[in-house]
């Protein structure tokens, strides 16, 4: 398995080069060089494997012997050990054929643990076995900073930076990154918004001259590939769980960088029945503007009730937009480069096209306060803000009642006391194993939202 640019300008790689990297050298992102693909009847012989069996049989044609096989077994067990229930992606019902997908029960309470406990085994199996040493940077919107903290602090081949928005996240959010032990951990809060945070980080990556001599890079947001690849397999488990492959289902996804419904459309790509993937978005609406009218300008960043959604500029969606365009590098280099001030439309064949695999939603803060209400009410469960704009898309854009609709619920309530009170309920307690979080003590640094701050501490620290 060979991985290549979306920008076309830069060799092949391998896997674990692609791991250990993050933009490719032309600016581009890594994608596999060809998708497997699975007939109904070879899907059909996972029903009934557990999750990290089925996460098996569908990573290892991604990694392709860059790790042996029964040791990619025990890194991908190791996994999942940690997640608070058995299932590891339990389904729940909400109504007739209407589910969510809890995707909140690994260590730090969010989606983000189901790829960031892999890419932490992952990484630490393959520094230790070349004896290299590397750094970790990333950008977060609120819940990738803790899961990738909780899955890389124990590698000791790592020291690792996380920046977040200051004043931009929830205060447990942050909480779980500031509070987080360990010499080789560094918070940086930035005094802008994710954004500005994500911008400073593709900086970094495209000029590492910065570091010491003989360290590198290595990214923990979604633009690395192994993010992407360990995502796929919940969208294959949930599909099983409901009666796939020979059902089909459909997937209404809470997304700002793209990255999560993304792994839906490779899902589908590689042989899913997915009938819909409904792209969910609070007022931070590029993706459904995109969707429902061509139309990729940027307007102001707001900040909402939902913040790890609140992003402008959708990273990911570069990776889909490579196969929009055919997969010809040059046109989507020239397309992703044109001025940031223009609306960046394209073909109205294109955008039919896309618009035959999405459908998309808005939904303001008022409106998920209603959802998180009306569902606590109806059945007793209660949702976090991003589940209720995917459950509130899913209702608006569900074409087919008679197949299961499936909200992928990212996070869990307890990290968003605000917006809970805002619809007029009681925040839940901490879990058991977070219940001193507010005791513990904080450390992270506020900078100013300028590259040469972020790269001047991070080679201050090393």
């Amino acid at each position: 398995m060979k991985y290549i640019s979306t920008r076309g300008q830069s060799p092949a790689q391998s896997f674990e080069q692609v791991l250990l990297t993050g933009l490719a050298p032309d600016g581009g992102l890594y994608v596999p060089e060809t998708l497997p693909h699975y007939s109904r009847e070879q899907i059909a012989q996972w029903v009934g494997l557990s999750y990290p069996e089925l996460a098996l049989k569908i990573i290892s044609p991604f990694v392709d012997g860059a790790i042996p096989e029964d040791k990619l077994k025990e890194l991908i067990d190791k996994s999942y050990q940690s997640f608070s229930h058995k299932a590891v992606a339990p389904l729940r019902m909400l109504g007739a054929n209407e589910w969510v997908l809890e995707l909140y029960c690994g260590p730090t309470l969010a989606f983000k643990d189901f790829a960031l406990q892999l890419l932490g085994h992952l990484l630490d199996y393959v520094l230790t076995r070349n004896n290299q040493k590397v750094v970790i940077l990333g950008a977060t919107s609120g819940d990738t900073g803790s899961a990738a903290l909780e899955g890389c602090r124990h590698c000791e081949n790592v020291d690792i930076f996380i920046l977040h928005p200051y004043q931009r996240v929830s205060e447990v959010q942050r909480r779980q990154m500031t509070t987080v032990p360990g010499d080789n951990v560094h918070n940086i809060a930035v005094r802008g918004n994710f954004d500005d945070c994500q911008r400073i980080v593709k900086a970094a990556f495209g000029d590492q001259s910065f570091l010491p001599e003989g360290r590198q890079l290595v990214a923990v947001n979604s633009i690395n590939w192994a993010r992407i690849m360990a995502q796929i397999v919940y969208y294959f488990y949930a599909s099983l769980q409901l009666g796939g492959p020979h059902r089909e289902v459909s997937f209404s996804v809470p997304t700002g960088n793209f990255g999560d419904i993304y792994a839906g459309y490779l899902a589908r790509q590689m042989g899913l029945p997915i009938k819909q993937l409904i792209i969910a978005t609070n007022s931070n609406d590029i993706l459904h503007r995109f969707m429902s009218r061509n139309e990729n300008s940027q307007s102001a960043l707001k900040q909402t009730l939902s913040p790890s959604m609140d992003i402008m500029v959708s990273s990911n969606f570069e990776r889909y937009l490579f196969d929009l365009f055919g997969r010809d590098g040059k046109a989507l280099a020239k397309f992703m480069t044109a001025s940031a001030d223009a609306n960046h439309s394209i073909s109205p064949a294109r955008w039919q096209d896309a618009r035959q695999v999405f459908a998309s939603a808005s939904v303001s803060d008022e409106v998920t306060c209603t959802v998180i209400r009306q569902v606590f009410e109806d059945t007793g469960f209660l949702i976090d803000p991003h589940t209720a704009v995917g459950v509130k898309a899913a209702r608006e854009c569900n074409a087919d009642r008679s197949i299961p609709m499936i909200t992928l619920a990212t996070a869990h309530p307890v990290k968003f006391a605000d917006a809970v009170a805002r619809a007029g309920l009681d925040t839940p307690a901490l879990p058991e194993h977070m219940r001193d979080l507010f005791e513990r003590e904080e450390r992270y640094t506020v900078l100013d939202n300028a590259l040469s701050a972020v790269t001047g501490y991070v080679q201050s620290h090393l």
